[in-house]
């Protein structure tokens, strides 16, 4: 009986640091999407010089117009993915970043999960997103940003049966979450090489980072290019 207890106890313990290590490195916040071997997702470009910084817009018009002056000033190209509901209310900057020599891609709609929804519902939301932002770009809509990176074999059917390439990143600077302009800058240039892909959000952090970040790349030859020509 005692030597049953003992075992219980060891067994109850390793269950214990097992999960504890779950945990931990579920919580962990990642660098890089979960990019699985699916040739329809792409999570880095081919440029042996140019890096691709993309700026992922549901919010944050007057940082979008920020960036876009800071960008201007470095003679630098970038992808915006825009949200659907935040391009229809702000058509005039969706032009603004065209008119600048910018990319727009498709972010969704309604910034939804798009690995829950089924065929005909991701179908819904990324056409009519890549249809809206086709007619306030006045450009073709070649490429669509899953929001936060999840998407299902029913997300890249929807996409490719759209004329849409799904692309992630293969780094993220998480912007979003960590306020910190240091962090921003680092994320985007430590280690840093060509065709890479890089995630930003509109922030005014960001906005601060971006000159720095530029001017990087610059001193170490690179220089940021849109998605679609890293692609190439």
């Amino acid at each position: 009986m005692k030597r049953s207890r003992i075992v219980a106890a060891i067994t109850n313990g390793v269950l214990v640091l097992v999960l504890a290590a779950v945990s931990v490195v579920c919580f962990l916040p990642s660098a890089s999407p979960a990019v699985g071997v699916d040739e329809r997702v792409v999570s880095r470009g081919n440029s042996e010089t140019g890096v691709s910084l993309m700026f992922n817009v549901y919010w944050g018009t007057e940082e979008v117009y920020s960036l876009l002056d800071i960008l201007g000033e470095h003679g630098a190209k970038a992808t915006f993915f825009l949200g659907g509901c935040w391009a229809d209310d702000n058509v005039a900057c969706v032009k603004e970043i065209v008119l600048r020599g910018h990319e727009v891609g498709s972010h969704g709609y309604f910034h939804r999960e798009h690995d829950k929804l089924t065929l005909s519902e991701n179908f819904q939301e990324i056409r009519t997103s890549a249809e809206f932002l086709s007619l306030a770009a006045g450009q073709s809509i070649l490429l669509f940003a899953p929001p936060a990176g999840a998407y299902s074999d029913d997300t890249l059917s929807a996409a490719e049966a759209l004329g849409l390439k799904t692309v992630l990143w293969s780094r993220d600077t998480v912007d979003w979450r960590d306020k910190d302009e240091g962090l921003v800058f680092s994320r985007a240039t430590e280690g840093v090489k060509g065709g890479e892909l890089i995630l930003l959000h509109p922030m005014p952090h960001t906005v601060k980072a971006l000159p720095r970040i530029l001017t990087y790349y610059e001193t170490h030859g690179l220089s940021a290019v849109t998605v679609g020509e890293n692609l190439q």
